[in-house]
């Protein structure tokens, strides 16, 4: 006899909803799902958890007699048009919680190991001043624009400062879907990147379904987050924009000034130019996204307010259509991913039998032996 769980039809639709599925292509794999919402029928156990499993929905909720209420666990920055945005996103609360459990265990191995507290997180104010907290990432992170300058493409340069970030003591880590599941993509839309703060565990996180040129100005955005000690969730698609909650704003202008210092973009710019042929000409010095530029010529006063509007919108339209994603090698794509101090010292853990095996699969999202052994051998650990 088949065995049916009682589940009421409004924390069935709650739960896609959360998960923004498209409900005609969840139905097709969930054919009942129509008579599930109404009550007619009720899902076997086997289809009730993949029922949560397709909307990343924890099994026991299922069993509340209502919705519940979802809260962040950090501090929701963003804003569309100065307003804050609608409810989290199942996909965005999983990554928030995977990376939450990765900073947990990473904080635990760094006290365990007697590493200092970094002195840098949380030692700058915004009462500071841009160009000071600007300054203070740049000295602890390396970010010289004149070194950026040698890198072989803007790739090259985006990859480098993912290095030196980590160098400094901070967890970088990008993706563009939930762990490893392909099938829950992130969405630019809902959020760009978020920071963790810790002194010994402190981790960014960049959204990499954004565009690459947007991500180096995220990752100096997040950074300034972490300079204030604050952790937070960074704003959707007005990222670049002059508008937003004021910790926002101050962190966009100090990530715009510590990727392109304004002594050295007035130096440079070129008023007789054609602005949208000047913002190429110096993204590409500068290595930066051609947005960032277009918004350090509206901090000079080179661009007025309409103007910055227009040259923003139509040069992220450009940008987005031209935009394209690979997969490529799965474990190339893990260190990507997950960055490089955090699987390394989990692996040297895991190896030196501090911590278990089954731990360090949940925290690496994998479940095969075989998995680890090729992940180690990619970051150069003899198995």
């Amino acid at each position: 006899m088949t065995t049916r769980v009682p589940v009421n039809p409004r924390l069935l639709h709650w739960a896609w909803e959360r998960a923004r599925l498209d409900p005609d292509t969840l139905v097709k794999r969930f054919p009942q799902l129509e008579e599930w919402e109404t009550g007619e029928r009720q899902p076997t156990l086997k289809q009730l958890e993949d029922f949560a499993k397709a909307t990343l929905t924890p099994f026991g909720y299922f069993f509340l007699p209502e919705p519940p209420e979802e809260t962040l666990p950090i501090p929701d920055f963003r804003t569309v048009a100065s307003r804050a945005v609608r409810r989290p996103s199942a996909q965005l609360l999983e990554t928030l919680n995977i990376c939450i459990r990765r900073q947990e265990w990473y904080r635990e191995h760094a006290l365990a190991e007697e590493q200092a507290p970094l002195a840098f997180i949380g030692g700058s104010r915004i009462a500071d001043g841009v160009e000071a907290v600007a300054a203070a990432i740049r000295a602890v992170v390396r970010l010289d624009p004149d070194a950026r300058r040698t890198a072989k493409d803007g790739d090259a340069a985006l990859r480098a400062m993912f290095e030196q970030v980590e160098e400094a003591g901070i967890l970088v880590m990008r993706n563009g879907v939930v762990g490893n599941n392909t099938s829950q993509p992130l969405s630019v839309e809902e959020f760009r990147g978020f920071a963790l703060s810790d002194p010994h565990a402190p981790l960014v996180f960049i959204n990499a379904a954004d565009t690459k040129a947007a991500q180096m100005f995220t990752l100096a955005h997040e950074l300034a987050h972490l300079w204030l000690g604050e952790s937070g969730i960074s704003n959707s698609e007005e990222t670049l924009a002059p508008s937003g909650a004021a910790t926002e704003a101050f962190c966009n202008r100090v990530a715009a000034e510590a990727l392109v210092p304004m002594r050295d973009f007035r130096a440079v710019w070129n008023e007789n130019a054609d602005p949208v042929a000047e913002f190429r000409r110096l993204a590409t010095r500068f290595r930066v996204s051609t947005l960032v530029i277009i918004r350090r010529a509206h901090d000079a006063g080179f661009l007025s307010a309409e103007s910055f509007n227009i040259a923003y919108k139509d040069e992220l339209d450009r940008i987005m259509r031209f935009a394209r994603g690979s997969g490529g090698d799965f474990y190339k794509t893990q260190t990507s991913r997950l960055g490089r101090r955090f699987p390394r010292a989990l692996l040297e853990s895991t190896l030196g039998g501090a911590t278990l095996y089954r731990d360090a699969f949940r925290l690496l999202g994998i479940s095969k032996t075989e998995t680890f052994e090729k992940l180690a051998r990619e970051l150069r650990f003899a198995i």
